[in-house]
């Protein structure tokens, strides 16, 4: 099923349609400010489960995750001022920034080190999503299982139709990756150079 959603101005219904979704457990593919990405609630392990399958990922690797602002950050990863400056600056935006991971946060959305990738990304319809939802929402590119990166709405439905339980359309998204930067004990690191002006960690 693909609906679709002004990016501009979400309207509050279909957002809500899609949050119940979520809530239910449900798979979704959605717009970011950088790619169509495949997602859900980060509060349920089975679907969480279920997105490692479509990706053939192993659970070594966790999915980053999408916050909704500063303050939802703060629930679910240790933010130092130093760090909380920096994610001011640049947030909403292109970035993926690694963090310590806080008790909120499921094991299963954590690397050993207990780092998470969390995104606040520049795209009215994906924050609206989690602010309806209350949850931060998983986050992954949508690929082929080849890796070809889909970013058309139709596409990703005939790829994905016996796995999603909707697709989100709201027209064509940047297509390049995030930059990845680590805050980790305030030592800013470059992990990926992408989307996002990086000069100032440089």
């Amino acid at each position: 099923m693909i609906i679709n959603i002004n990016a501009d101005n979400p309207p509050e219904r279909l957002i809500l349609k899609v949050a119940k979704i979520l809530k239910e457990g449900g798979i979704i593919a959605y717009p970011t400010d950088t790619y169509y990405g495949i997602g859900c609630d980060i509060m349920n392990k089975k679907a969480i489960e279920k997105v490692y399958q479509i990706k053939n990922r192993s659970k070594s690797k966790p999915f980053s995750f999408i916050c909704s602002n500063l303050k939802h950050i703060s629930h679910y990863a240790k933010v130092s001022n130093s760090s909380y400056r920096t994610l001011k600056r640049l947030l909403p935006g292109p970035y993926t920034f690694i963090l310590e991971g806080s008790k909120l946060v499921p094991k299963i959305m954590l690397t050993k080190r207990k780092t998470a990738g969390i995104r606040v990304p520049a795209h009215n319809v994906c924050l609206a999503l989690v602010e309806a939802l209350g949850n931060p929402i998983i986050s992954t590119t949508a690929t082929t299982l080849n890796r070809t990166i889909i970013s058309d709405p139709s596409l990703i439905e005939d790829e994905f139709k016996q796995n999603i339980d909707v697709v989100v359309d709201s027209g064509p998204v940047n297509g390049k990756p995030s930059s990845v930067i680590s805050l980790i004990d305030d030592i800013p690191e470059i992990i990926r150079e992408g989307l996002g002006d990086v000069s100032s960690f440089k």
